[in-house]
């Protein structure tokens, strides 16, 4: 049988097929070739004689994320509040590259617009051509936007705690208990809520992945993008690729460069050109014969 894979706790796996749902576990090949199966991932399953589900292989994936374990996802969601706390737009824009580099469409949502107007941080992703909604999750209202974009798609939404996730996975979802931790006004964070990742079904089709917050998701092994490939990780420089007055150009500080004559221009958002030259710096320490390998 066929199925896809929704939880992942402790070895065991939760599989949805038209059959119905069955808990497998993985056969030993798997980690003998050091693969696990993920939520997300499409496979084929057979029952034992005492009825437990063995999962005996694993289709081809077209994204694969570490840490927060998860395959072949379209969107991935990246919920931010306007405030309290204010977004962190390096690290925002960090995860937005890794989602372009994984070819997984990133989109962001501002929350906690109810105490402060998100147009700022729309505008700067709007421009880059990166979809950017908003959220009041007092009311709730933008979360039927949200959902009509999620909806026929596998989707995973990820932020830091305290940044209203969990509210808006409630309003997505009214019918299902999700947690939500208090924010911490001395540290200006919550506390961490998610304990498993697993897929929800929308009703129109498609699976949401609650994940856990930024500070687990893994930049470094496997996400490690080189300092040649960043470029193609903003989207709104793929315009102006060639462009430039020379060919090897950065576009950090060189004569002639288009893309940093967009940002003079407005173009392109100044802090998006920031993050990229911070993050260009950093990939200039890694050295790539290292990583080679591990990609």
């Amino acid at each position: 049988m066929q199925g896809l894979i929704t939880k992942s706790i402790g070895g065991l796996y939760t599989v949805e097929a038209s059959e119905g749902i069955y808990e497998c576990k993985a056969r030993g090949v798997f980690r003998k070739r050091n693969i696990s199966p993920v939520c997300g991932d499409r496979v084929e399953f057979s029952l034992e004689t005492d009825g437990t589900g063995v999962i005996d292989s694993i289709g081809e994936r077209s994204s694969l994320l570490i840490r927060p374990p998860l395959a072949n996802l379209d969107l991935l969601v990246f919920v931010s509040s306007t405030c309290e706390p204010r977004p962190n737009m390096l690290l925002l824009d960090k995860f937005i590259a890794i989602a372009e580099y994984k070819r997984i469409k990133p989109v962001v949502v501002f929350t906690k617009i109810d105490k402060e107007d998100p147009a700022e941080f729309i505008e700067i992703y709007d421009k880059a051509g990166i979809t950017a909604l908003s959220v009041d999750n007092t009311t709730g209202r933008g979360s039927e936007e949200v959902k009509a974009l999620i909806t026929g798609k596998l989707s995973a939404f990820t932020g830091n705690t305290g940044v209203g996730k969990s509210s808006l996975m409630k309003h997505i979802f009214p019918d299902r208990d999700f947690e939500t931790g208090e924010i911490s006004r001395k540290l200006g964070r919550g506390r961490h809520t998610t304990r498993h990742i697993e897929l929800f079904k929308l009703e129109g089709g498609g699976y949401v992945a609650d994940t856990p917050g930024f500070s687990s998701f893994d930049t470094n092994r496997y996400d490690i993008i080189f300092k040649d490939e960043l470029a193609a990780c903003f989207i709104e420089f793929a315009k102006y690729e060639g462009k430039c007055r020379f060919a090897d150009c950065r576009h950090i500080a060189e004569k002639g460069c288009v893309v940093i004559e967009a940002v003079s221009n407005g173009e392109i958002a100044p802090s998006r050109h920031e993050s990229y030259v911070k993050m260009y710096e950093e990939a200039s320490l890694i050295k790539e014969w290292e990583h080679k390998n591990e990609r």
